[in-house]
């Protein structure tokens, strides 16, 4: 082949894949198709914050298992790539950027942190008021091992917590650069990613308390772009506020006085690219606001007074659940909504709400979508599967009486994941009927949300740290 020969192939190879790339980004998917299922595997597959990317808790292309045994006194464990004890109590779930893992947790110096499982109707608060010590630890996520840790404060709460809450129940966040850790009154942390104290940020009491009680707080950080959305529902002084990741600082607050009397849910922030807004869960109102400015964009009545799950996106739609004091309603909305979409009484549709069910939601745990349906699980065991498109409720059963649930649902490989309070692990088919494919028992009780990533399974439980895969 001559000089000319080669150049003509040369351009005719450049121009196959200047068309090849050109197809590709055409056929790039829409913010409605990436909020959908993904079956294409991912190399790093982070899962960056509470509930994995865009709050989904979903994670698909790779197999993941349904079954494994990791009690080694049996002799003989399965599925278990490694488990590590981890110090204190917290029921901050972990996060993966890359290979590392990180959780916080937060250590009583003296004597062990006491967890009451469980529903009652006896509301107490823990005796644990007492010097403690709240930590950041990183971890290697394919070996378990400690990478680094980084105690941020020692001293007494200045809050109390429920006997089956904890003083460290936020959960990390992370853009691949910087990682934020925010324990309410305890303060507002800012990290690289070898675990350099970046910036810290006092932001003063905040007692998330219902009817007195102390619950503990427990709204993790949201992070987009430059930008920190944090969740402050003391009921004395309720407010939203927005910080610069750079240093902390205070872009806008905004007071919920009116809107809000208290809420336990993380803010959730939709970026459609031409605007951002940050979504909310609220008693009596659940509320968006717009993230550059704190200005509120729309309203809409709620029904449980005790707001815990996290606001998400799937198929373009905002997914919104609350529960407790009689009423428990799901609701789907458009983004574009605008002023106050409240429901008529009677009324489970309009222009801004696609659909609602009245008493279909959860208390705790934060529903999920995958596939055609919509899942959640309740503390009572009730587990409902609704027709995304429609709202209609597909089935509604117990699981059993080792399935009271306050983690969140996740979901891979056509499987939903349903860790429970008993310690156990349902393993639930995806799909229009309920098959249980296994019951897992973990040895100890799952409060916290698991992580998956490329294939693996991360299960944060009351005293370990385990992956399965």
């Amino acid at each position: 082949m001559d000089s000319m020969d080669e150049k003509e192939s040369l351009n005719s190879s450049l121009f196959s894949r200047r068309s090849f790339l050109a197809t590709s980004l055409m056929a790039l998917p829409s913010l409605k198709a990436l909020s959908a299922i993904s079956t294409a595997p991912k190399p790093d597959q982070n899962w960056p914050e509470f509930r994995g990317p865009g709050a989904r808790g979903v994670a698909d292309g790779y197999p993941t298992r349904a079954s494994w045994n990791v009690d080694s006194s049996s002799g003989k464990t399965s599925g278990l790539l490694w488990r590590i004890d981890v110090p204190g109590l917290s029921h901050s779930s972990p996060i993966i950027w890359g290979d590392q893992l990180f959780i916080a947790t937060v250590v009583k110096l003296s004597g062990k942190a006491t967890l009451r499982t469980g529903y009652y109707g006896d509301v107490r608060t823990a005796k644990d008021n007492d010097q403690q010590k709240w930590t950041v630890l990183c971890f290697d996520k394919k070996t378990g091992k400690k990478r680094w840790e980084h105690t941020v404060k020692t001293g007494k709460p200045a809050t109390e917590r429920h006997e089956k809450s904890s003083h460290a129940n936020t959960t990390l966040v992370t853009d691949g650069r910087k990682l934020l850790a925010f324990f309410g009154s305890e303060g507002l942390y800012c990290f690289d990613l070898t675990g350099k104290l970046l910036w810290s940020k006092d932001l003063g009491v905040i007692n998330n308390s219902w009817h007195g009680i102390g619950w503990g707080y427990s709204s993790s950080p949201a992070l987009n772009g430059d930008r920190i959305a944090l969740l402050c529902d003391d009921p004395a002084n309720p407010f939203i506020a927005a910080y610069n990741l750079a240093d902390g600082k205070e872009i806008w607050r905004t007071s919920r006085k009116g809107a809000c009397e208290g809420s336990w849910g993380t803010p959730f922030i939709l970026n459609d690219g031409a605007h951002a807004q940050v979504v909310t869960n609220g008693w009596p109102f659940i509320v968006s606001y717009d993230l550059k400015s704190g200005q509120e964009l729309w309203r809409l009545r709620g029904g449980g007074d005790i707001p815990i799950p996290t606001p998400f996106v799937a198929e373009g739609l905002i997914v919104l659940s609350n529960a407790h004091g009689g009423k428990a309603p799901l609701f789907v909305v458009r983004p574009s909504a605008k002023g106050d979409i409240s429901l008529p009484e009677g009324k489970t549709s309009s222009d801004a709400v696609v659909w609602s069910v009245p008493n279909g939601g959860s208390y705790i745990s934060t529903p999920i979508v995958y596939g055609d349906y919509l899942y959640n699980a309740n503390f009572n065991g009730l587990f409902r599967c609704f027709e995304f498109k429609t709202g209609r409720k597909v089935y509604e059963n117990r699981l059993g009486v080792d399935s009271a649930c306050s983690a969140s649902l996740v979901a891979a490989n056509g499987k939903i994941y349903c860790p429970t309070e008993e310690g156990v692990v349902h393993v639930v088919k995806a799909g229009p009927t309920l098959e249980v494919l296994a019951k897992n028992e973990m040895g100890e009780p799952c409060l916290a949300t698991p992580a998956i990533s490329q294939g693996v399974l991360y299960f944060r439980t009351s005293a370990s740290l385990m992956a399965i895969g």
